[in-house]
């Protein structure tokens, strides 16, 4: 039987280089994570659109 892991949004929002792609990893409020897996221009994209609605 598979080891039972509580599902919690506790931690920080990592971002890690996995192969030839970038993997976001964003704690949710209800608990688990939203995992993204994108290009390095899709994640500069983000980032861009990011600042622009920061100010």
């Amino acid at each position: 039987m598979a080891a039972m892991k509580p599902r919690t949004g506790d931690g920080p929002l990592e971002v890690t280089k996995e192969g030839r792609g970038i993997v976001m990893r964003v704690p949710l409020e209800g608990g688990g994570r939203l995992v993204v897996e994108m290009t390095p221009e899709e994640a500069g994209n983000l980032g861009d659109a990011l600042k622009s609605a920061s100010g």
